[in-house]
């Protein structure tokens, strides 16, 4: 008699599960959609914040200098060994 309750609550269970699941599912799904449109605006318009804000006329040309940090470590990398190959 226990197994049959065990099967009964694990079938009982499982389709409890689905009917809930199909319920709750489109606004959970809703719930994420909105959440990530509000990220990706919020996003969008820190770029544009960004754009707007910089004194660059448009049309104008810029060009930026890499750190000086970063040409140093290329140098400090190893020597170069020539080498000829044999056969």
């Amino acid at each position: 008699m226990g197994l049959l309750k065990t099967i009964f609550f694990i079938i009982f269970f499982g389709y409890a599960f689905k009917f809930l699941a199909r319920l709750f599912a489109p606004f959970l799904i809703k719930k994420a959609t909105e959440t990530i449109k509000k990220k990706a605006e919020q996003q969008f318009r820190g770029q544009q914040g960004q754009q707007q804000g910089s004194s660059v006329k448009e049309g104008e040309t810029i060009i930026d200098k890499k750190p000086a940090g970063e040409q140093e470590s290329k140098k400090s990398v190893g020597d170069y060994v020539d080498f000829e190959e044999i056969d």
